[in-house]
């Protein structure tokens, strides 16, 4: 299989290194894998394109490619220059958790989205963190491993819609062998905002690990400890 791997924090982000690492220890020498990343980092850009312009691009090292663009560019370059014909997109490990409404402005999922939108299965991968667990990634191999291969194999079946995937780590001990998986719808919930104006400027505070959930999907479930998976409906989450 071919796989284009891209991301939104950038080129030189350890969680991109993290998910190409965790496509080997899956796959083995039975995947080519195409990096094609944004040159810096570029989160929570929603589905966001360069028009007007063309799209710098600079090879970093072989089959690694960094686009001067968001990361549905990278999808859009990979799918039709860089990695053309791919089988599969896998977009990540983001620095962070996308869950519920997060889908809307996460350059992560928006990359998977795009992938899936062009009628290529796509698979994002994100990390919830809290300030008092570690920030490590030698774990994440370990704890995708079980969803990359069922996505590819899934991915290599006739599908009526390609697959869009939506995969949170949760924010435990890292030396924990093995998390629980659970598969989950997303949680819409809005999340709870209050907006402060100082004199020429209006800031925005939200409590993230505190925000609103709903029993059973995929906030409260990742934020409970679990590996969190929901299968997303392309013709109702378009936006």
């Amino acid at each position: 299989m071919k796989l284009l791997i891209t991301n939104d924090d950038g080129i030189d982000a350890p969680g991109l290194a993290a998910l190409v690492e965790s496509v080997l220890y899956a796959m083995g020498d039975n995947v080519k894998v195409i990096v094609v990343a944004p040159d810096r980092g570029r989160s929570e850009c929603g589905h966001s394109v360069t028009t007007g312009r063309p799209l710098a691009v600079k090879s970093v090292r072989p089959d690694w490619f960094q686009i001067d663009g968001t990361p549905v560019d990278c999808v859009r370059a990979g799918l039709g220059v860089l990695a053309k014909g791919a089988d599969a997109v896998i977009s990540g490990v983001n620095a962070g958790a996308n869950l519920g409404v997060d889908l809307h402005v996460s350059g992560t999922f928006a990359a998977a989205r795009e992938a899936a939108i062009s009628g290529v299965p796509a698979l994002a991968v994100s990390h919830y963190r809290r300030p008092d667990i570690e920030k490590t990634w030698d774990h994440v191999p370990r704890w995708t491993k079980e969803t990359i291969e069922e996505f590819l194999q899934i991915s290599r079946q006739q599908q009526v819609a390609p697959l869009l995937w939506n995969l949170n780590l949760p924010a435990i001990d890292p030396t924990i062998q093995q998390p629980p998986r659970v598969r989950c719808d997303v949680d819409w919930e809005p999340m709870t905002r209050t907006a402060h104006r100082r004199e020429s400027e209006i800031h925005f505070e939200s409590d993230f690990h505190g925000r609103p959930r709903k029993p059973g999907l995929d906030v409260e479930q990742c934020f409970g400890g679990a590996i969190t998976l929901s299968d997303i409906r392309l013709d109702r989450h378009l936006g």
